[in-house]
């Protein structure tokens, strides 16, 4: 059984799974938004054999659907819902911890593969490669607060603090597995490690998609 939730927004529908983090892909209505996701499972399946975890999809159930938000319809699934406050089992953190650090890997990897200039959208928009690296740091270092984590700014391109910053991420949440959240008013680590993934692996697939012939 594949489980999945449904973020509902007005013109934007994500469906989002509860067992892999970052496997999560949107549409017009909850049908294009779960097919979609089914479309995407060969893809996020190299996240999955980077960390060494079986991935099989199967039956699609729908655990919770919630209402989405102006981020929702901005584009990204930002919703906290009744299965991230509960507590996670050690075997499971660490898995979805790798899962995690396999998508940076290949973030990585993507970036020094790809050529600086991406191609634009059809109003000549998106971001260039160097641009997108910088944006998913930034974002990383505001999701970093949510957990405890106050790092100074550094370029991407400086990977011993790349690298220090991401292990000091890891460690801060293998430490969590009894806690729904590690801080009054932060994030719950469900949610924490789902939206970190999902946004590194979305730009990946964007980078990927984006590629000049």
């Amino acid at each position: 059984m594949t489980t999945i939730y449904i973020e509902q927004g007005k013109k934007k529908t994500f469906a989002c799974s509860l067992e892999w983090p970052g496997w999560s892909r949107s549409g017009k209505t909850e049908e294009d938004a779960v097919q979609a996701l089914l479309v995407f499972a060969p893809r996020y399946s190299k996240i999955t054999d980077r960390a060494k975890v079986a991935f099989v999809v199967d039956e699609v159930v729908v655990a919770e659907r919630v209402q989405g938000n102006a981020t929702t319809e901005f584009g990204a699934p930002n919703l906290i819902v009744s299965a991230d406050m509960q507590p996670t089992d050690i075997p499971t953190l660490q898995r979805n911890i790798s899962l995690l650090q396999a998508a940076w890997e290949l973030f990585d990897e993507t970036i020094v593969s790809s050529a600086a200039q991406l191609r634009k959208g059809p109003r000549g928009g998106g971001r260039d490669r160097d641009d997108i690296a910088h944006h998913v740091l930034e974002a990383e270092r505001a999701y970093g607060r949510k957990i405890g984590i106050y790092n100074k700014p550094f370029i991407y391109d400086d990977q011993v603090a790349r690298f220090a910053f991401r292990q000091e991420i890891a460690a801060v949440l293998r430490k969590s597995s009894d806690e729904s959240s590690l801080l009054p008013g932060g994030w719950p680590i469900p949610y924490t490690l789902r939206r970190m993934a999902w946004h590194v692996i979305d730009h990946l697939w964007e980078i990927e998609d984006r590629q000049l012939p």
